[in-house]
């Protein structure tokens, strides 16, 4: 059957896609094949194909079957020839493997040979590394037998960083490791251990490094700039970039760098830092800087409070104090070279903190134990150990005004103590001397006073010896103890940075209170005690004369000692001159005193017959008690003609004037109620002999009868009553040219009274009997008018 020619194409297409395609891709062909409705004729095309490739392989054998033929006759030539060579082949495998064994034993040989090389080359590598750790092991460990923990933990770090990667995974190199963090800690603890060996060593030797301090001289700074000077050094040659001081150079004491230079070993020579620097490198090399800087200021603290807790009994001798600066000293010695040898261990800030706490409590203690002290030798020598103190820690730079300060407050208690020694001594002068002026036998006698008290007499220049000084021994004493107490308070001044000026000022001061305050009482009390005699006094006058004469002596004194001239603007002056002029004052009020309790004795010896009858005829004789009087009265105004005109004016009137009120007491005196004329006639005959006493001019220099006037009171009353003169006395009353202007209406009002009682109890007027009635009338009279006369005047 004839198929339509679009099938046909279709077909053709597929059977070229057959021919052309892979068979493992035939599947969609063959499925569009079997999708179509002519497969039949798709089987036919199919069979006509298959039938004309078979006639063309058929054409394609018969061209080329001679060629295949002449192959096959080759190939059966050839494979004769191959049995012989493979019977040649197999003989030569036979002679080369018989000669082969040999070779390969050889070769067996060498490749143990080979292998041994490798092995060896192997370990020799292998222990070219393992030897350096183990030599550096064997030499950490001989490090840490002989202490020498820095160079053991450079050794350790380099072991670490270095030796032990390179050698590689070991058991021995496991342990290492394992024990490296251990051996750090056991040289952390060990050098720990060495510091505070060495913080207990100088707080136990804190003492003599200060003390060494102390004495040596104060030109340390070229010593101190040498020594960082190499520590610099030593921080730039070291090779491994460690520590500023190798371990044998890390210690200051030096013996033959110290032999190079003729220097005084300071104080810090006494002294081994190298633990310090050790451990401070070794906490820097462990990372643990901090720790140790805080550890080493917190013990240093504690050490410095320690060491400025002074002992209870310090106070007690010269020595405690010296122990204690010296202490003091050390501590700050030793943190002084710290700073200067160390980089940041301790700043300048820490150390001044320190030096402001140790100020303080240095100051407050001695303030405290100073007080404590009367003695004016310890004070003046605890001075001197201040000053040398202060002096000292000045030198290392630190700030000691505030002891200069303490310093100066210490010298008025210095002061207040000279005051009290030169109590005692003024008060020994006084009671062991004699009051009496000093005899003088010879010029090297008369030249031995003078020399120690500034006389000035040239009419004594010219008497011939013997003779005698005006003055008594006491004078000159004094005198000298009062310089003696300016030296003591020059010796103070000495070495406390102070101007001329301000000494000469602080002497003058000081001289002043023991003038007016010690010396003063001292004479007041010399002057005042009981049983000192009037020539006593007397004396006591005439020497607080000359020592009042002296001052401007010792004003002259003080300023050559000072070299600041005694008229410089606000010089302060001295007040000797008051201080005696008021002893003197004193002792001629005691002269005064004591010459009235004496004519009060003579008094008391007084026994008037107060209702005696009028003596008739004879004149009336003194009584014995004034004769005995008037002869002591003149015996002691002849001693006062030493004392000046008016001391011995004053007394002679002031010893007139007691006699006439103490009589005028006995007639007022409320024991006495009656007193008769021939008791007031006696009186009066007393009163004339003292009058007599006093016309005479026991002491020279009164003017007329001016010491008569002592009595004018008691004669004006005398004679109203004896010559009866009442009239005259109540007419006159009140004028100026009254006769009997000194008598009191009160006065005559009482003796009045008086003798009106005796007339009426014992008939007073018995001997006028036909007038003894006008008589009490008359008295009657007059006690009336001066009743009336009293009356008016009061109104």
């Amino acid at each position: 059957a004839n198929e339509p020619p679009t099938a046909a194409a279709e077909h053709e297409r597929i059977l070229r896609e057959i021919e052309s395609t892979d068979t493992n891709c035939i599947g969609p062909t063959l499925r569009s094949v079997y999708d179509g409705q002519e497969h039949g004729l798709f089987m036919e095309k199919l069979d006509g194909r298959i039938r004309n490739h078979d006639r063309e392989i058929e054409k394609m054998c018969n061209h080329h079957f001679q060629g295949f033929v002449d192959s096959i006759t080759e190939l059966l030539k050839v494979r004769g020839e191959a049995q012989k060579l493979k019977s040649q082949v197999i003989e030569t495998n036979r002679r080369l493997q018989d000669d082969g064994k040999e070779l390969i034993s050889s070769m067996e040989e060498l490749k143990q040979c080979r292998m041994q090389q490798r092995n060896i080359a192997t370990t020799i590598d292998k222990l070219t590394h393992c030897l350096p750790v183990l030599e550096m092991y064997s030499k950490l460990q001989e490090q840490m037998r002989a202490k020498r923990y820095y160079p053991a933990l450079r050794t350790l770090e380099q072991l670490e960083h270095t030796c032990l990667p390179r050698a590689g995974q070991y058991r021995f190199c496991s342990i290492m490791a394992d024990n490296i963090p251990k051996l750090r800690i056991h040289i952390r603890d060990e050098a720990m251990t060495q510091l505070r060996d060495f913080l207990e060593s100088i707080r136990k030797h804190s003492d003599k490094i200060g003390e060494t301090a102390i004495k040596q001289p104060r030109a340390l700074m070229g010593r101190r700039t040498r020594k960082e000077a190499m520590v610099a050094a030593g921080t730039e040659s070291d090779g491994q970039g460690g520590s500023p001081v190798s371990e044998q150079d890390s210690g200051i004491l030096d013996v033959e760098d110290e032999e190079e230079d003729d220097e005084v070993p300071g104080a810090q020579d006494l002294v081994d830092f190298s633990p310090v620097y050790r451990c401070l490198h070794i906490y820097t090399v462990l990372g643990l800087r901090d720790v140790f800087e805080n550890y080493y200021r917190k013990q240093r603290r504690k050490q410095a409070r320690l060491v400025l807790q002074p002992h209870s009994n310090m106070h007690e001798t010269l020595e405690g104090y010296r122990r204690y600066f010296n202490q003091i000293v050390g501590f700050f010695v030793v943190e002084d070279h710290i700073l200067h040898t160390t980089r940041g261990l301790v700043n300048r800030a820490y150390v001044e903190e320190l030096w402001e706490l140790a100020l303080s409590k240095t100051i407050a203690a001695l303030r405290t134990h100073s007080s404590y002290c009367d003695d004016p030798d310890l004070i003046l020598d605890l001075k001197n150990l201040i000053v040398i103190f202060a002096d000292t820690l000045q030198g290392y730079g630190f700030p000691v005004s505030q002891l200069f300060d303490m310093l100066l407050e210490m010298r008025e208690q210095y002061g207040e103590i000279l005051l009290k020694r030169w109590n005692i001594t003024f008060r020994q002068v006084l009671d062991q001397d004699n009051y009496s002026p000093i005899p003088v036998a010879s010029e090297q006698e008369y030249r031995h006073y003078t020399s120690q008290f500034p006389l000035q007499d040239p009419e004594l220049d010219k008497l011939p010896f013997p003779k005698k000084l005006p003055f008594s021994e006491f004078v000159p004493k004094v005198y000298c103890q009062i310089k003696e107490f300016i030296y003591a308070c020059l010796k103070y001044s000495e070495d406390l940075h102070l101007s001329s000026t301000e000494v000469d000022d602080m002497i003058r001061k000081s001289t002043n209170l023991l003038l007016t305050r010690t010396l003063s009482h001292c004479l007041q009390y010399a002057i005042k005690k009981k049983n000192v005699g009037l020539a006593e006094l007397v004396q006591a006058i005439i020497n607080t004369t000359h020592l009042e004469q002296s001052c401007h002596y010792l004003e002259e004194f003080i300023s050559n000692i000072t070299n600041v001239p005694p008229d410089t603007v606000n010089a302060t002056k001295l007040y000797g001159t008051s201080t005696f002029k008021d002893a003197r004052h004193a002792a001629e009020a005691e002269i005064y005193t004591n010459l009235n309790a004496k004519i009060d004795q003579f008094l008391q010896l007084a026994d008037y017959d107060w209702i005696a009858a009028v003596q008739g005829g004879g004149a009336l004789t003194p009584s014995d008690y004034l004769i005995d009087l008037i002869a002591f009265l003149k015996s002691t105004f002849s001693v006062f003609t030493n004392l000046p005109g008016k001391v011995a004016q004053t007394a002679c009137m002031s010893a007139c004037k007691h006699i006439s009120t103490s009589l005028l007491q006995l007639l007022l005196d409320s024991e006495v109620r009656q007193i008769s004329m021939g008791a007031l006639q006696q009186l009066d005959t007393d009163v004339r002999e003292c009058e007599s006493f006093a016309r005479a001019g026991p002491v020279a220099g009164f003017q007329g009868d001016t010491l008569l006037l002592a009595f004018s009171d008691l004669r004006q009353l005398l004679d109203l009553f004896t010559q009866w003169d009442w009239s005259t006395y109540l007419a006159d009353y009140g004028r100026p040219t009254c006769k009997y202007l000194r008598v009191n209406p009160h006065t005559a009002l009482a003796l009045l009274e008086k003798m009106r009682e005796t007339g009426r109890k014992n008939n007073v007027f018995a001997q006028f009997r036909k007038t003894d009635r006008d008589r009490q009338k008359l008295i009657d009279t007059v006690l009336k008018q001066l009743r009336n006369l009293i009356a008016q005047h009061h109104a």
